[in-house]
């Protein structure tokens, strides 16, 4: 078994104890011959202090040949020969056991073959767990109280949308990636976008996370939850008992409003988790539950053929618990779901919903807007034709480049302008046509049809928790009823 001697020896303790390099040498060589050793290498610090580590050469070597397995026992006269230092000592033992490097005291009989030696190894075990414990405690208590204060807490990675230098206590705005938490925030809110669709639109943009990688549900999701963006400071996150928010001392990055509309969201989320992801034509999806069971019933779609040839979407909904023999409810064919929606809505008392949803409104400004998007397309073709005409001026030696350089930096602003004016006007056309609060239909009898299937999903997704429905057999045949509409408390 290749073995590690070390030595070492102060001025002092040579003059005062007799501990001299040589003597420990000599007992530890005939130590290692009587068991059979084969000694690798003898590490000497000769004339320093055994009060830390970081400056003993020889003991900095020996760590480093068990890091590469070069040897697999280490022995010392005494315990203080390696260290005086409790603390190192701990760290030095947990090394060799994770280097399965055994471990040799002469004076103090370890072997951790032995089974002393092995208890020697468990005492300093329970010390190694103390000394762990007692750091985390004191490393605990500083972060709840810098929390406290308002500064941040972050030791790994600041918040997306922020930086923070080494040696900072608060956290400042990184404008770039601030801009997209904003977008982020837009698109879940106001535009409908779903945490999945938001990575994809960031992926499909090549815009990394703040590790650099790629987006996906989770990434998104701690954006929307992380109260950073409103100036708090949050500790523990995922501990509810030590949990706690409070002001910090950085600079927000969104409104408060807005935060708060998006955890109002993100719990709907939860509760409306689709059986099937929904399409277009099954607005309903999520939303229904049995009358009978309570379960959430699920979608099925079934492509049919008219008897003209032309083909049509069956759509129905079923309760799950039918299949298990645990409920008898039958399925509901959608254009049933639809009519016993409308009728309950008809049947409503004052059933008034606070603005009106003004869709004819939105679709004069999208033409609006597509009719500018036109001009300033047409104008910005019109300056790239005058820079590539100066562009060939400069190459004949027509101009010189001075004058190339000054005409192409006046068209450069007057793009620039229109191109900025062109992402105003393609974000907006991206948006879908949100049914917002302030927007919202003052008499839903009078609107519901008008809207489409993308509209009517909207609509529910904002304002509608749950619709329980059942189907009631009335002389042989099934009438579909909707026993209850429970709205969220934006109604």
């Amino acid at each position: 078994m290749e073995t590690g001697i070390y030595v070492r020896v102060s001025t002092e303790e040579q003059a005062q104890e007799g501990y001299s390099i040589r003597a420990q040498q000599e007992k530890l060589k005939d130590y290692a011959r009587i068991k059979e050793w084969s000694i690798y290498k003898i590490y000497a610090d000769e004339g320093i202090s055994g009060k830390n580590i970081k400056d003993r050469p020889a003991i900095n070597e020996l760590i480093n040949d068990v890091k590469n397995n070069k040897i697999k026992n280490v022995v010392v006269f005494k315990i203080d020969r390696l260290t005086r230092n409790t603390v190192d000592l701990i760290q030095l033992v947990d090394l060799f056991n994770k280097y399965d490097c055994r471990f040799n005291s002469l004076m103090e009989s370890i072997d951790t073959q032995t089974a002393s030696g092995r208890m020697f190894l468990k005492i300093i075990g329970t010390f190694a767990e103390f000394e762990r414990e007692n750091i985390a405690e004191r490393v605990q208590v500083g972060f709840e109280r810098r929390a406290r204060e308002g500064y941040s807490t972050c030791s790994a990675i600041s918040s997306y949308g922020y930086d923070r230098e080494n040696g900072e206590r608060v956290q400042t705005i990184n404008e770039k990636e601030a801009k997209i938490v904003k977008e982020i925030y837009d698109m879940f809110v106001n535009q409908n976008l779903s945490v999945t669709g938001i990575a994809k639109n960031l992926n499909l943009r090549k815009i990394p996370s703040k590790r650099g990688k790629y987006w996906c549900t989770t990434t998104v999701r701690d954006v929307l939850t992380n109260a950073n963006y409103i100036g708090m400071v949050r500790y523990a996150v995922n501990e509810e008992k030590r949990n706690f928010e409070t002001e910090g001392k950085h600079i927000p990055i969104i409104s408060t409003e807005l935060f708060e509309e998006a955890q109002r969201l993100l719990k709907k989320v939860q509760k409306i988790s689709f059986t099937k992801k929904p399409r277009e034509e099954t607005y309903y999806c999520g939303f229904l539950y049995c009358g009978k069971c309570g379960k959430k019933l699920a979608s099925h779609t079934n492509k049919r053929t008219k008897a003209d040839g032309s083909s049509y979407l069956k759509i129905d909904y079923y309760c799950p618990c039918n299949y298990l023999k645990v409920c008898d409810e039958p399925s509901i064919n959608h254009n049933k779901v639809e009519k016993a929606f409308v009728e309950y809505i008809n049947n409503i008392e004052d059933f008034k919903l606070n603005n009106d949803f003004q869709i004819e409104e939105q679709e004069n400004k999208r033409k609006e807007y597509l009719q500018n998007k036109h001009t300033y397309e047409l104008q910005l073709n019109t300056l790239e034709k005058k820079q590539k005409e100066i562009m060939n001026l400069y190459v004949k030696g027509d101009i010189d480049f001075e004058n190339y350089r000054s005409m192409k930096e006046l068209i450069d602003i007057d793009k620039n302008k229109i191109i900025e004016e062109l992402e105003k006007i393609n974000a907006e056309l991206n948006k879908k046509i949100v049914i917002q609060k302030e927007d919202i239909i003052l008499n839903l009898r009078e609107n519901w049809e008008l809207l489409n299937n993308v509209e009517k999903r909207q609509f529910l997704y904002k304002f509608i928790n749950k619709i329980v429905i059942v189907n009631e057999k009335k002389a042989k045949q099934y009438f579909t009823k909707i026993l209850d509409v429970e709205f969220n408390n934006m109604i």
